[in-house]
């Protein structure tokens, strides 16, 4: 489903992002990409849907490359891709179902969208996400008169709205309490599972990795250091990805009520 065909990532400072990414990612599986700050998750990431820039290499989705894609071409495929930030991005003073409707833009024309003229299946696409996702009640309220675990679900919803085929979510917890943290991730491997929809999520914390991954990849330096399953990323591994012994508050982190 992605392919990293030897990616790397060079900033203008000369800061190495991604260094040579040889990568395959199937459908279906659920991918949790670990590593310090620093190390290139959110690069790895972002790159996958362009939102950041290669400097060399390709990157296939579907078989077809975003990396090559054009205009209508590169915007096709970006449909397929949802994406779920740590801080939401939602429209605040908008309502949640507005919100969830904006995960349907990419198939309408610019003037549809602004004037909110969404078909019947659009919108309800937009409730059977609610519903997956446990805040249909929520539909009308607007969004910055949620939590911040409601919010996180209303962007997950939105990325669901999407049909897409693959899900990419950047520290989708790092900003929320214990109970919600379990609650967003459980909602992530429900779907993934039930859907198959192939989902890559970036983490910092192990113990969540372990929980919810079916393969972990380790970043560090902007290099692949581990790439295997959950049964073989033990606290050896761990340490070596990290570049030092795993701390308590890394490995139990947001997991410990």
């Amino acid at each position: 489903m992605i392919e990293f065909k030897q990616v790397s990532k060079v900033y203008p400072n000369g800061t190495v992002g991604l260094d040579h990414i040889h990568l395959k990612i199937n459908k279906g599986e659920f991918v949790v990409i670990v590593g310090l700050s620093g190390a290139g998750k959110s690069t790895l990431l972002r790159s996958i849907n362009r939102l950041h820039e290669i400097t060399e290499g390709e990157i296939l989705i579907d078989g077809k490359s975003i990396t090559k894609a054009k205009g209508s071409e590169l915007l096709r495929i970006r449909r397929d891709i949802g994406m779920i930030f740590q801080s939401f991005n939602l429209v605040k003073r908008s309502s949640v179902i507005r919100n969830v409707l904006s995960g349907r833009v990419g198939y309408h024309s610019t003037l549809r969208s602004i004037l909110g003229l969404f078909p019947k299946r659009d919108v309800d696409l937009a409730f059977d996400a609610l519903e997956r996702v446990n805040i249909r009640e929520k539909a009308y309220v607007r969004a910055d008169q949620l939590s911040g675990g409601q919010q996180q679900r209303v962007s997950i919803a939105r990325a669901l709205a999407q049909e897409p085929k693959v899900i990419l979510a950047d520290e989708p917890v790092a900003s929320l309490d214990p109970l919600t943290t379990q609650q967003v991730m459980d909602d992530l491997k429900r779907i993934n599972q039930e859907l198959g929809i192939t989902t890559v999520v970036n983490l910092h914390f192990v113990d969540l990795a372990r929980q919810y991954a079916t393969r972990i990849i380790g970043l560090r330096a902007g290099a692949v250091v581990f790439d295997g399953p959950v049964s073989e990323a033990t606290d050896e591994v761990f340490s070596e990805i990290y570049g030092r012994p795993i701390k308590k508050d890394e490995l139990l982190g947001a997991v410990e009520a």
